[in-house]
């Protein structure tokens, strides 16, 4: 056993943990990053990236199946099951190889390969019983999946989005649980690969949306696509090799039935790792969940007490917004704080953005409608219907909806709901003009190229600006039919 004395003591290796130590060992050698587990980011592993390879392949059969509609013919579609999960096994290793290369990069003897648990606030002990004391530590021992415990029902039947990436081939049916980014995207791509899927969600909400009208939309376009029950109560029970899945909608009483399945996918929210870290022998203060209360702005939990703490909380254990670029912005803002402790600096967020890689595609931008009508923001709206638009319609993609919200006095661009084609691509230019705190006159200003999806945005801020009386009232048709309409 050999006892450790650093300044700063990093628990994780992920996203967030790898951000932290870059910004770490600018101030300091004296560093810990320790991670027992795999190595290998939540997002290569298991997240954004195996599922992309997934919706990758979901997307091209799909594609290939409504070629008729441009009077191209390429007869019957087959999906080959075993050759779509060994291209995500393949590729994902590869994403993950990556990862392994970086964290093989830091200089060695500052990585502990072992699990940590704390004694105290400045207290850690190894596996193999040896201690580290820390000046300041931060946790970013990232996120599990939720399962609920009614879902142990399903017994072996019972997966996660971890499982999935590891099948040899596509099963025959899955019932998934869980209408929210993960559930949506896994669920909707199996169901073009040719797995007879049904995804069960409760209190009507679609992915991130909160928009009620979007919401509604998203309803009515995926639920015409595959069975969906978004408001569901269900029974679940195993009869041999099969998961049995009892439902009746709770806002359609004629919605109910009965099916097997081969799988229950539990896609219903991730868990910060916190449980095992001996957190409870520190004098944080925790929330009704079990996670450290933080400072949003520096990472800095908070301590019972008028005592400062040195303890910095990032990424998905801080469980606010699991992305990717979220962890990094926040692994940053704790590696720096931690390695100047005590002196602590608050760091402006950036603009919020989220996207959901379903199709149509769904994006958040700034404030949602929610957001907004809880901070009691007078706001205002303008939209555009992706069915009428011209683009769209070119490339077959005319499903969506896209509203975009405004300060009323002023003008000012708050944020955006969407669901559409390019969603991806117009939640960017969206984050960086809300970012930039631009108007909706000055934002109208800008380039705009024809024929393409980005014309739909101008709609919507033309009839935000109409809205805002900022300009006059556009005709109710598509206006994007050239650069003077």
């Amino acid at each position: 056993m050999k006892d450790y004395d650093v300044d700063v003591a990093i628990l994780g290796a992920g996203t967030a943990g790898m951000a932290a130590y870059r910004e770490v060992v600018k101030q300091t050698d004296r560093v810990a990053l320790i991670d027992g587990g795999p190595l290998g980011t939540t997002c290569a592993r298991v997240g954004c990236m195996p599922s992309k390879l997934l919706i990758a392949a979901a997307d091209a059969a799909n594609e290939a199946r409504h070629m008729e509609r441009f009077g191209v013919s390429a007869g019957s579609v087959t999906v080959d099951g075993v050759a779509v999960m060994d291209r995500v096994r393949r590729e994902r290793d590869r994403f993950v190889g990556f990862v392994h290369d970086t964290v093989e990069a830091f200089d060695q003897k500052h990585l502990i390969r072992q699990n940590a648990r704390f004694l105290d606030d400045t207290t850690i002990e190894l596996d193999d019983g040896s201690r580290l004391t820390a000046r300041s530590i931060i946790i970013a021992t990232g996120s599990r999946p939720a399962i609920p415990l009614p879902f142990e029902a399903a017994g072996d039947r019972l997966v996660v989005n971890d499982d999935v990436f590891e099948w040899t081939d596509l099963p025959r049916s899955v019932a998934v649980f869980g209408a929210g980014v993960i559930g949506l995207e896994l669920g909707q791509a199996l169901s073009r690969l040719g797995v007879r899927v049904h995804l069960f969600g409760l209190g009507n909400s679609v992915g991130p949306l909160s928009d009620p009208d979007l919401v509604a939309y998203a309803r009515q376009t995926f639920g015409s696509e595959f069975a969906a029950h978004f408001d569901a109560d269900t029974q679940i029970s195993r009869d041999g090799d099969q998961v049995v899945v009892r439902w009746t909608d709770k806002g359609d009483a004629s919605d109910t039935g009965e099916e097997r399945f081969d799988y229950l996918l539990a896609a219903t929210g991730r868990r910060p790792n916190l449980d095992n870290i001996g957190i409870e022998n520190t004098s944080l203060v925790l929330d009704d969940r079990g996670s450290p209360r933080h400072d949003h702005m520096s990472m800095r939990a908070d301590m019972k007490g008028d005592g400062l703490s040195s303890i910095f909380v990032t990424g998905d254990a801080a469980i606010e917004l699991p992305l990717l670029h979220e962890a990094a912005d926040e692994g940053r803002i704790a590696g720096e704080n931690a390695a100047r402790y005590p002196e602590v600096y608050r760091r402006a967020r950036r603009v919020g953005l989220g996207v959901v890689f379903s199709d149509p595609q769904i994006a958040i931008a700034g404030r949602g409608h929610a957001e907004l009508i809880k901070a009691g923001v007078d706001f205002a709206y303008g939209e555009v219907s992706f069915e009428d638009q011209g683009r769209a319609r070119v490339i077959g993609k005319d499903k969506g909806l896209l509203r975009v919200y405004a300060v009323r006095e002023t003008g000012v661009l708050l944020g955006a709901e969407m669901i559409g084609p390019a969603a991806e691509h117009i939640g960017h230019l969206l984050a960086w003009t809300i970012e930039s705190r631009l108007t909706v006159t000055e934002t109208l200003q800008r380039p705009f190229y024809h024929p393409v999806i980005e014309e739909g945005l101008r709609t919507a801020l033309r009839n935000l600006a109409a809205e805002l009386e900022f300009g006059p009232n556009p005709p109710l048709r598509c206006i994007d039919c050239g650069p003077g309409g």
